[in-house]
């Protein structure tokens, strides 16, 4: 799962969230990080995450599972929904398999489903994102001093850059486990974010 993020961002991500939700009723229809919206304005909102999700109950039609509207990761306005209606037009429920993960942005307009099952909904929802984002969750400072822990293994936890002495690295340097076990099976460096051009508003300083 972890080369999706890394191909999509960089390796110079770490978790910012991982949650247990459990989804008696239904979610209404949002985005991720709206504080980032509210701050740069949502036509200024970059890719920045991606979470995965993992639902541990059993997939169907009626489990209430995370329905999205494909595509509106690029829209600058909300969803609508018409009268009448509780889903805006588009929206889909992936058709999933019980071991199966679900990936999508904080861009992208999402909202749990109606859970008719009689059951509660539990899934697990990992957020990975750019390092020099603060973690959403407080950090497991106990998880970073488990010996049993490689290098590659600490930095989603948020290991920081220290170098052996514990003094402050070069920024950026914390992702240097990532990058290089990215680049031994692949052979060739993520992608990087793309640089579109960006709309000028007078008196607005640019990105």
């Amino acid at each position: 799962m972890l080369p999706t993020p890394i191909a999509l961002l960089s390796p110079n991500i770490h978790l910012l969230s991982s949650n247990l939700i459990s989804m008696p009723s239904r979610h209404g229809w949002h985005r991720g990080m709206s504080s980032t919206v509210t701050d740069l304005g949502v036509e200024y909102t970059p890719r920045l995450a991606i979470k995965v999700a993992y639902f541990l109950t059993v997939p169907g039609p009626d489990a209430g599972l995370t329905m999205f509207v494909p595509g509106s990761h690029t829209r600058t306005g909300p969803v609508t929904v018409p009268q009448g209606d509780i889903d805006p037009p588009g929206a889909i429920t992936p058709d999933i398999g019980p071991y199966d993960v679900v990936l999508f942005e904080n861009r992208t307009w999402h909202a749990g489903g109606l859970n008719r099952s009689g059951h509660e909904r539990l899934a697990v929802m990992m957020q990975y994102g750019f390092r020099w984002l603060n973690a959403v969750d407080d950090p497991d400072l106990a998880l970073l001093d488990r010996p049993d822990l490689d290098a590659v293994e600490r930095q989603p936890p948020g290991a920081r850059d220290r170098r052996p002495d514990d003094s402050v690295a070069r920024e950026g340097s914390g992702a240097r486990p990532l990058t290089d076990w990215w680049q031994h099976p692949t052979g060739a460096p993520a992608r990087r974010p793309i640089t579109r051009p960006r709309p000028h508003h007078r008196g607005r300083l640019d990105p």
